[in-house]
C-alpha cells in the first residue's frame, strides 16, 4: 500500500516517473533556472550601477585633480609649488621640483616663474640640488625671471631654495628663517639600566656605532659631528649670502636658527617685499594667467588622497650608514 505522505517519485511500469511527478520536477527545474536568471540580472544591474557611480565621481573630481598641467598658447606665469617637508621620498623631492622647473622654463610661452613655498625645510642635499638647478636655469634662460613667494612657512631648507630666486615675496605674517642645521636622536641608556637590559654590540670600526641610542655618549664622536654640522651650516650661510647679496642686513642672529615674520624679514633683507603669487604674476611678470607646472602624483594616488585613503609615508629617513635614530635636517 502506498504511503500518501511519501514524496519519493514512483516509477510507472516502464521505469519512468509518473506524469504528475515529472511535472513537479520540471516545475522545480524551471523555478531554479528563473532564480539563476534573476540573480544574473541583479548582478549585471549592480555592476552597471557601480560603473555609473564611479563615472559620476570621476566626472566630479578629475577636473579638480590637475593631473596634467597644461601650457597656454598665451604668455603666462609658470607656477611651481614646494609644499611640505623636502626629502627624497616626499612630494617636494628634488626630482619632482627640478622636473617641474625645467618644464616651466622651457615652455616658450612662460614669461616668468613663481616658486611658491610652504615648507618647514628638510634634507640639505635635496634642497641643495634644487638651489643649484635654479641657478643653472636662470643662467640658461636669463630672460625668464624667477620669484619665490612664501605662503605660511619658509624655514631652513625651504629658505635654502628661496635664496636662489631673483626676489622673494611673502605675507606679513609668514614665518621665515631658521637658517641652521640640526641633528637629533634619542638615548635609552638609563632606561635600559632600569629595565635590566644588557646592550650587546659588536662592530668593525671604532666609530661604527656612531650615536647608538643604547650606548653612552662618546664625546669624541660628538666633537666630530659638531664639526660636520658647523661645516654644513657654513655652506647654508654661503648660499644665502650669495643669493641675497648686499640686501642682507648685518644682524647678529640672522644665521642663528631663529625665525621671523614676513614683515620683520623685509627689514632683515631676507624678503624683498610683501606679495602673493597673483600680485607677482600681475605686477612683476606682467602675465596674470598662471599655469601650474607642479609635478603631481599619479591618478590612483590623487583620487585615493582625495577620499582620505592615501597611506602615510615612512616616519624618517636614514642618512648613509648613520644610526637610524639620527637624522640631519636643515630646519
Amino acid at each position: 500500500m502506498t504511503d500518501p505522505n511519501d514524496s519519493t517519485p514512483h516509477p510507472d511500469h516502464d521505469g519512468r516517473a509518473a506524469p504528475w511527478e515529472r511535472t513537479v520536477i520540471e516545475r522545480l527545474a524551471g523555478e531554479g533556472l528563473k532564480e539563476q536568471k534573476r540573480a544574473r540580472r541583479w548582478n549585471i544591474f549592480f555592476k552597471f550601477a557601480f560603473l555609473g557611480y564611479a563615472t559620476v565621481l570621476l566626472a566630479l573630481y578629475l577636473p579638480k585633480l590637475d593631473l596634467w598641467p597644461s601650457s597656454s598658447p598665451e604668455q603666462h606665469t609658470a607656477l611651481v609649488e614646494i609644499k611640505g617637508p623636502i626629502g627624497a621620498d616626499t612630494d617636494a623631492s628634488a626630482d619632482a621640483v627640478i622636473t617641474a622647473l625645467r618644464r616651466a622654463f622651457e615652455d616658450e610661452h612662460t614669461a616668468g616663474v613663481v616658486l611658491r613655498i610652504n615648507s618647514p625645510g628638510g634634507s640639505p642635499v635635496q634642497s641643495g640640488y634644487i638651489n643649484d638647478e635654479i641657478s643653472r636655469l636662470r643662467k640658461k634662460h636669463p630672460e625668464t625671471p624667477l620669484y619665490a613667494v612664501i605662503t605660511d612657512l619658509c624655514a631652513s631648507g625651504g629658505y635654502y631654495i628661496a635664496a636662489a630666486a631673483d626676489e622673494i615675496y611673502a605675507d606679513k605674517a609668514s614665518i621665515i628663517g631658521s637658517i641652521g642645521v640640526l641633528m637629533n636622536g634619542f638615548g635609552f641608556v638609563d632606561t635600559m639600566d632600569k629595565l635590566g637590559v644588557e646592550r650587546r654590540l659588536i662592530t668593525a670600526g671604532e666609530h661604527k656605532s656612531l650615536l647608538d641610542p643604547f650606548s653612552p655618549v662618546n664625546q669624541e664622536e660628538v666633537t666630530h659631528l659638531r664639526t660636520m654640522i658647523d661645516e654644513m651650516h657654513a655652506q647654508f650661510i654661503a648660499v644665502v649670502k650669495k643669493g641675497r647679496g648686499d640686501r642682507l642686513k648685518d644682524h647678529e642672529e640672522l644665521f642663528s636658527g631663529l625665525v621671523w615674520t614676513g614683515e620683520k624679514s623685509i627689514e632683515l633683507g631676507l624678503v624683498d617685499a610683501l606679495g602673493t603669487s597673483s600680485s607677482v604674476a600681475r605686477d612683476k611678470i606682467g602675465a596674470e594667467d598662471i599655469v601650474d607646472f607642479t609635478a603631481r602624483a599619479g591618478l590612483i594616488d590623487r583620487i585615493a588622497e582625495r577620499f582620505g585613503a592615501s597611506i602615510g609615508r615612512g616616519i624618517g629617513s636614514v642618512v648613509g650608514s648613520v644610526n637610524p635614530s639620527t637624522r640631519f635636517d636643515i630646519r
